[in-house]
């Protein structure tokens, strides 16, 4: 199984997947630290990649591949369940359109790299306008294991919560997983997220109710989904 280091720039995190020899870099902005860590761990940078191509989830690739030999993997090309191996360890990527057309996540073991399509306790902006793009891309992340931990692009948690709890004032999960994260590595686990982020949420009761009291269409999954993304 790969290790993952995560790295703050801004509110932006970064990503190091790596095993005994190899690592991967995402969305690798905070390039300096990690070169360091790749220095400090004797590991020899084999992948730079991207969870998407928005401006603040590229700036470190040129100079990691500067620096590096690593191998340049464009988000835009990779193949939906395409295997990249690190040390010998699958790490599959996902389609996920929805924030981006791009938008893509990286799985291996029980590690989720979601970029802006699924962050703690909430998801991306749908800037790509494919609104149904990004629900069904939601769901598919949804049926993974409960034990999946979520690597986010962004450390939006504090907002994040307080919009959970806008929406569902009595949900005690959402205190619970506010004072268990540990904002120095970041993540949460995806049974957690069914429990607090209201946009996989949208078959729970408290959430249909919400709906329903708005006066908007509840009748399918799809409508729901819509209905909640409208409700502020």
């Amino acid at each position: 199984m790969l290790n993952i280091q995560q790295f703050r720039y801004g509110d932006n995190l970064a990503y190091l997947l790596y095993g005994k020899t190899e690592a991967m870099a995402v969305d690798g902005g905070a390039w300096q630290e990690i070169l360091s860590f790749l220095d400090q761990h004797a590991l020899k940078l084999k992948v730079v990649t991207n969870t998407h191509k928005h401006y603040d989830h590229t700036p470190g690739d040129d100079y990691l591949l500067k620096k590096t030999k690593a191998q340049f993997l464009d988000c835009t090309t990779l193949a939906d369940n395409q295997e990249i191996l690190i040390n010998g360890e699958p790490v599959v990527v996902y389609r996920t359109p929805g924030h981006s057309q791009d938008s893509i996540c990286f799985h291996t073991g029980n590690n989720l790299i979601t970029g802006d399509t699924l962050f703690n306790a909430t998801i991306g902006n749908c800037f790509s306008g494919d609104l149904k793009g990004f629900f069904n891309s939601i769901k598919r992340l949804m049926v993974l294991p409960g034990d999946t931990r979520v690597f986010a692009g962004h450390d939006y948690v504090h907002d994040s919560l307080a919009f959970a709890r806008h929406l569902e004032p009595h949900n005690p999960d959402i205190e619970r997983f506010h004072q268990s994260c540990d904002p120095d590595f970041l993540y949460s686990t995806l049974a957690e997220e069914r429990k607090i982020n209201p946009y996989l949420r949208f078959n729970e009761e408290p959430i249909l109710k919400l709906i329903k009291d708005h006066g908007l269409p509840h009748a399918t999954e799809w409508e729901r989904w819509q209905s909640l993304m409208a409700i502020e």
